[in-house]
């Protein structure tokens, strides 16, 4: 699509939902519940968004006879596209054999012992070519995006040395450049400690062997530790994340999924992480830290959904104290789910979050936690034209109609990507 400022095209009668364009902090507190909206609205845009307001106010302004193309949306509902800030794209295998584990009564683990969980994965990913992982990672982000995901972070951290990890790195950023949607590289070397190893010794492997690897390469944003009883330490993330740091990787935390008391929010408000995830055992002391510091705290009910956990995050005390929340799939082989509508639908019933805090949790405060927020996560001028409609009437539908929400049409970039479930065009 032309981007050249009189060249634009026009959404109308839509009913438009987005956060605030909030550029100095995230959406904390009463502003998590806080949206702009238009009943019968309109969008002009081009690459980016050029105006937003009331159908009959921009026809004013933007003439339809100039637009080179005009989407009448009929009342459907339009957000913005959906930012999900919590993948494990890319990696080979399935784990589906672990839910009978599960239902005997394994733990996270136990699984891990008797031969699953992230070190299975790791040694099919680790022999799996680069090719295949690209294929196998188009076809979920085909999935992603016809449920009108337009933005993700995407990990390493199936590798557990360096020639896989840099194979995945390199695998996400061709998916970036070839896929519609955008991928924000995560280095995750510190995912989980291969056999035969001990944490320290690994610790010191991720510091002075793979990180100078993904500087030298510039292919990653941020690093991520997986803080957590039987992982890794905070004394053992401190110093891989103070090494990423000084290699220009911003870091994002795995802390407090298993067990409280192990000091993994407190580190990640320390370090000054620009997210904290999972969280379903942060103790006070721990959401007060990522309040004081303003640290993204990343909820993903989907894991405890699928582990058959009766926790969740506490997302309501967190927001009454300050924390900005955000959501994410958590889209990994232990954890297969793809659509942040359902993310959504669990926030609210698993975890109490109204429709208009899974909203800012899934676009404006999910941006953030990424570092896109200036260009993405609300429908605002000078942000990109990533835009969803969904042929409901409010954005109570979404988690009402448990897991089902439909997605019409899906903008990118302002190029309709996505038509009645049909993808219809991939970015050069």
């Amino acid at each position: 699509m032309a981007t050249k400022k009189d060249d634009f095209s026009l959404l109308i009668h839509g009913h438009i939902v987005t956060p605030y364009a909030q550029l100095e902090v995230p959406a904390t507190g009463a502003r998590i519940h806080q949206l702009l909206e238009y009943q019968d609205g309109a969008v002009a845009f081009n690459e980016t968004i050029l105006d937003i307001g009331p159908t009959e106010k921009l026809l004013q302004k933007f003439h339809l006879s100039a637009a080179q193309a005009v989407y009448d949306v009929g009342g459907r509902l339009v957000l913005p596209g959906f930012v999900d800030s919590h993948t494990h794209l890319p990696f080979a295998g399935t784990r589906e054999k672990e839910i009978e584990w599960r239902l005997e009564g394994l733990s996270y683990q136990e699984i891990a012992k008797k031969g699953g969980g992230i070190i299975y994965t790791t040694e099919l990913t680790r022999a799996a070519s680069p090719e295949s992982l690209k294929m196998q990672g188009e076809e979920y982000l085909n999935r992603m995006l016809v449920g009108g995901t337009t933005t993700i972070e995407a990990k390493s951290g199936y590798g557990l040395d360096i020639n896989t990890e840099l194979k995945q790195l390199q695998v996400i950023k061709e998916l970036s450049e070839s896929h519609p949607i955008d991928i924000i590289p995560t280095f995750l070397g510190a995912h989980a400690i291969p056999p035969g190893e001990t944490a320290e010794i690994f610790t010191e492997k991720v510091i002075s062997a793979m990180i100078p690897k993904v500087k030298d390469q510039g292919i990653a944003e941020f690093i991520d530790v997986f803080c957590e009883e039987n992982y890794f330490t905070p004394k053992q993330t401190r110093r891989i994340v103070k090494a990423g740091a000084e290699a220009g990787l911003k870091p994002k935390l795995h802390v407090d999924e298993f067990a409280s008391g192990f000091g993994g929010a407190e580190l990640a408000g320390e370090l000054g992480a620009i997210s904290a995830d999972h969280l379903l055992n942060i103790s006070r002391s721990g959401i007060k830290a990522l309040a004081d510091n303003m640290v993204i705290g990343t909820l993903l009910p989907g894991t405890p959904f699928v582990l058959g956990s009766q926790a969740y995050a506490p997302a309501r005390s967190m927001i009454d104290a300050g924390v900005p929340i955000a959501l994410a799939t958590d889209f990994n082989p232990n954890c297969m789910l793809l659509s942040m509508p359902m993310v959504m639908t669990l926030a609210t019933y698993n975890m109490g979050l109204n429709a208009a805090e899974t909203v800012v949790a899934s676009t404006i405060n999910a941006a953030w936690a990424i570092n896109r927020h200036k260009s993405v996560g609300s429908l605002t001028p000078g942000k990109l034209a990533d835009m969803v409609v969904l042929p409901i009437k409010s954005i109570h539908f979404i988690s009402y109609l448990l897991g089902q929400a439909p997605i019409d049409f899906v903008f990118k970039r302002g190029d309709l990507v996505v038509d009645r479930g049909q993808i219809i065009l991939h970015r050069p």
